[in-house]
């Protein structure tokens, strides 16, 4: 097991501002030791015949089939409109230079 020095869990630390204590730089160093050594036996698997993918997972839609319904009408549409005009929401103008 490559275990990290208490030097090396500092700099990690200053690099991301975290601030440790002592025994928190024991403690991690302990851990992030482990975590290393685990990819490193990970590396070590043979992939060799393995095709890259980007998920190990079946894709599938989990969206519905779009299909065709009527519109709601104009007049429901517009039933709690503030303002309204010729069938349509009446706003004021949001562009510059607009009264």
């Amino acid at each position: 097991m490559t275990r990290l020095s208490a030097d090396e869990v500092r700099h990690v630390a200053e690099l991301v501002k975290l601030e440790l204590t002592e025994e928190e730089i024991e403690l991690f160093a302990g851990q992030l030791s482990a975590v290393l050594d685990y990819a490193a036996q990970i590396q070590e698997v043979d992939t060799s015949q393995v095709s890259p993918t980007a998920t190990v997972l079946p894709l599938r839609s989990v969206m519905r089939d779009d299909e065709v319904e009527p519109s709601l009408p104009v007049d429901r549409a517009l039933v709690n409109a503030p303002d309204q005009e010729d069938g349509y929401f009446k706003v004021h103008a949001v562009l510059e230079g607009s009264q």
